[in-house]
Order: structure tokens, then sequence, then C-alpha cells
């Protein structure tokens, strides 16, 4: 117990957070904050110590779903904000940070075990993307866009946002009436539904998700645009064809660090000479790390956010342009906000679909996430790339025009 002490003494400078532990006592630590919201949590016992200190995020996240962890004043969004509010990223100072020897362990469990082979990818896939649809119905917007929102206004809706996101990534790419255009990871189709409706462009949307597939194919039907707007079961690497725009909103993350320069070499493949894509991915603002256990073990299995550096290092000697680089710091953090608070608000249908466990492990992973953005090292990268240096105009305002002219 002793060690836990230090550590929170050491960790928690600003706001209040109270301990009670398995023998009744309780510590207190950090200082009243008006920006932090006070917590109070039990440890109900001691072998969560031991869990803590073996790995710290996976040690709180387990005990957390299993209840040997419980939290009485503030959720756990509280918990994990006060926590990391006292260690921002760019404030430099980080008393959360892994230890030196769980780092190198760390990067070693990266490199060598999540290579994200052939096999693996759609199990991977099939972890996440194949659970409950209705789950993704109770907190996504209708549309049903599982990625970052795109917030011109931070008190704009998440159906609002996620127009926009859209808007502005077909901006973008420049698509234009009787294009052929490529959805890498397509999810459940929305972003394909959306760039035929407004640009008349063929659209093929590829996942190796098979609920999302069913999902995708049903709305095209429904639609009336089946024969516009097409959705395949297929790994990237085995297609075949050429695209006159190619958009990968959230597949990134999913390719492995291992195979960066084998998914850009293949997209630059599967375009036409003139082609034109975008690439949309959570990325890292420091440098090179690795995916931690809970990620790992529960959410993504093989995922991996890149760095802005060992992205574009991969693409070395490919030959494209890389014709635009914005980062988006924090509208991922409003948008996991908004799905936190909307999975919070179903919790009963949750529970009802799964179990208390899993209503913890999700609320636990979008939380972790919010406070990633907020506080920690993630953003959100959008990277276009041509294979032409004339593909496309020479100043960003067309994006601008484009955009406006989709939002209406």
């Amino acid at each position: 117990m002793a060690l836990i002490d230090m550590f929170l003494s050491r960790a928690i400078k600003r706001g209040q957070l109270s301990l009670t532990k398995p023998d009744g006592s309780i510590a207190t630590f950090g200082t009243p904050d008006p920006d932090l919201k006070p917590v109070a949590f039990t440890i109900h016992e001691t072998a969560v110590y031991r869990a803590i200190v073996a790995d710290p995020g996976l040690g709180v996240a387990e005990a957390f779903m299993d209840g040997r962890l419980t939290i009485e004043q503030g959720d756990i969004l509280d918990l994990l904000m006060l926590a990391t509010a006292n260690s921002r990223w760019e404030n430099g100072r980080n008393a959360l940070a892994a230890k030196p020897w769980r780092r190198v362990m760390g990067k070693f469990r990266h490199k060598f075990l999540t290579g994200n082979k052939l096999a693996r990818s759609k199990r991977n896939v099939a972890h996440h993307y194949d659970l409950s649809d209705r789950l993704y119905d109770l907190f996504l917007d209708a549309d049903k866009q599982y990625s970052c929102a795109y917030y011109t206004d931070p008190a704009n809706s998440l159906e609002q946002a996620q127009g926009d996101k859209k808007a502005h990534i077909v901006a973008k790419l420049a698509i234009e009436p009787g294009m052929r255009v490529l959805d890498i990871g397509c999810g459940w189709g929305g972003m394909a539904l959306y760039i035929h409706a407004k640009t008349g462009a063929e659209v093929l949307g590829i996942t190796l998700s098979e609920e999302q597939l069913k999902v995708a194919r049903r709305r095209a039907q429904e639609a009336g645009v089946a024969d516009k707007v097409r959705f395949e079961l297929i790994d990237y690497r085995n297609l075949t064809g050429t695209f006159d725009r190619i958009v990968s909103v959230g597949m990134f993350e999913h390719v492995g660090a291992a195979n960066f320069r084998t998914y850009l070499a293949k997209c630059r493949d599967l375009l036409t000479p003139t082609g034109v894509m975008l690439l949309h991915t959570i990325g890292r603002a420091d440098g090179p790390d690795f995916t931690d256990k809970f990620t790992d073990k529960y959410i993504f299995p093989g995922g991996y956010i890149p760095s802005l550096s060992e992205t574009l290092e991969a693409n070395n000697f490919i030959r494209w342009f890389v014709t635009d680089v914005e980062v988006l710091r924090l509208h991922y953090a409003y948008t996991l906000k908004a799905w936190y608070d909307r999975t919070v608000a179903a919790h009963d249908a949750i529970v009802a679909l799964y179990d208390e466990r899993f209503f913890r492990l999700w609320t636990f992973y979008l939380a972790g996430a919010y406070v990633s953005f907020m506080n920690g090292t993630l953003v959100n990268f959008q990277i276009q790339f041509a294979r032409d240096r004339t593909a496309l105009p020479l100043t960003r305002d067309y994006m601008i025009e484009g955009e406006r002219a989709l939002r209406g």
C-alpha cells in the first residue's frame, strides 16, 4: 500500500483524489481545483495493488471492469481526467509514464507479436467490429460514423460534426462525376453512400467485418444505389483494379507498423495516373511507440497508432506526392466525449446486450481515449497523396470552396 501512496502523492497535485483501501483506511491526495472534479474510489483487494504495479493501465482497467475497484464520487472519466490532467504531455511532466523496462518490453511485444498477417487481420477486425450492431446504434450518430468527427464549433451536435467530417474529407479529394472511388475500411457504408449522393461517383467499399458488410449492403439496397455503391469483404492486399480516388478513414490504425509501406505502396498502385488519396488516421504527436496492453487485449488486437514520422518514413521512395497534411488536435476528444455520454445514458440497454462488466470495459475504453486526446499524445492526421504533381489545384482554396458547397 505504501507504494500506491507514494505513486499517487507524486502523480496527483491538482484536484482532489480520495482512496479507500481494503483495510478501510482513507488517504487523500492533491488539492481542490475548480477545473477538476473531486474523485473518491475504493480498492477492495490487496491483489489490485500488485496488478497496478505490474501494469498500471491494464491493472486499473481490469480491477474497474471486475468491480475490485469502484468509484464512489465521480465516474471513470473523472478519475482518468484527474490523473492525466496532472501529466499533460505538452507540459513535459508525466508521472504516469511507463518505466524504461516496461517501454522496452512494450516495444518488443509490438515489434514481434503484432504483425497483422492476412489470416490474423480478419480475426482482429471481427473482435471489435463484429460486436452487436445494436451496440453501435446506441452511441454513434444516425449514419454510424465510427471515426473522428469535425467540429467547426465545439457546441455542435455529434450528427452535425460527423456530417461536416464527411464534407471536409470529400472536399479534399476533389471528386468529379464519373470517377471511381475506393473506400478502404468502409465501416457501415456511410462515407461511400455520402460520396455517391454528393458527387455521383461510383464507389467500392471494402471491409473485413462481416457484420459491417451486411449493414452497408442493406443500406445501399434501401437507397436504391446498390449498382453504384458496392461493398466487398476483401483485404486491401488482395484488391485489383484502379481508382480515381481512394479514401481511408480509421483504417491505418489496424494495418500495423510492419505493413505501413505495404499499405501505402498498394494504395499508390491502385490509383490511376492522376489519382488522389486521403488518409485519415489517429496519430501520435510525439514519435513511434507501442500499443498498451489494455487496448491490445480488449479493444483493438493487432492495432497500432502511427506517428507522423514513421508514416512518412514508410512512404519514402514511393512514387507519389504528399500534397497536404492537416493535424486535428481536439476534434476526436469532442467526438469521444459525445460517445461516452451516449454510452453512459444507454447503460441499461448495453447491460441487457452484454453485462455490467462489458459496460465498464466500454466506458473505460472511451474515457481513456478521450483523456489521451485531451491530455496525452493523440491527435488525428489527414494526409493527402497524389500520383501526379498536376492532379490538384495549386492552392487549398478548392478545399474550402468544395467544403462549403457540400455543407450547403
